[in-house]
């Protein structure tokens, strides 16, 4: 894939090299595989940054980066995928158009919301709140089945709670339960804990409890 742009850059550009290529010529190589139907140049990007991850070209790193997240469809964490989770309540929630962490946080952002959900699906006001919390955590990248699971279960149910943990109690206290509990998985690292905390601190609130 990497020579395929190499050869674009060769037949298009004067003999041009991929160390010489510019910000335009990734653009319009990227605009030309995708001229076939249904083709796309994602995994192009893909390899692309790669190779100029290699080189230290960090102009072309982030232009690739950019370039693929803006092809790349995403598609909201499915409620049923977080880990000890009731599968009857995913499927009530379901019959009535929830079946995603968007949706769950669209329905259940405050307590009146909460309540009428319960009543109208069958589904017990606590397992709404869980699901409600579980979504809220799944705002964080990387932290959705088993990592929400762990955060939820040892305390740190919500966004705003996680916002106020230094990174490094967190990673202690959440080794501590893992280690007690004898839970299912493993504590973030360090930077997967600064992370979360980080980007709990920068989202905007969306759920009254």
């Amino acid at each position: 894939m990497v020579k395929e742009f190499e050869r674009q850059l060769q037949g298009h550009r004067g003999e041009k090299g991929l160390d010489e290529a510019r910000p335009e010529d990734l653009k319009e190589f990227a605009a030309l595989i995708e001229l076939e139907p249904i083709a796309s140049a994602k995994s192009h990007l893909w390899a692309i940054r790669y190779y100029y991850e290699f080189t230290v070209n960090q102009e072309m790193v982030g232009l690739a980066c950019e370039l693929r997240q803006k092809r790349i469809k995403r598609t909201p964490f499915r409620l049923g995928k977080f880990r000890g989770v009731n599968q009857e309540h995913v499927e009530k929630l379901a019959a009535y158009g929830i079946e995603n962490v968007e949706q769950m946080l669209n329905a259940g952002r405050t307590l009146s919301s909460r309540q009428a959900l319960a009543e109208k699906t069958g589904v017990p006001l606590e397992a709404i709140l869980e699901f409600v919390k579980l979504s809220d955590l799944a705002r964080i990248p990387g932290l959705k089945s088993i990592r929400a699971r762990l955060y939820y279960d040892s305390g740190v149910d919500t966004t705003e709670k996680l916002s106020s943990w230094d990174p490094e109690e967190l990673r202690a206290m959440l080794t501590e339960f893992v280690e007690r509990t004898g839970f299912n998985g493993i504590a973030p690292l360090p930077k997967e804990a600064q992370h979360a905390v980080t980007t709990a601190k920068k989202l905007p609130k969306m759920v009254g409890y």
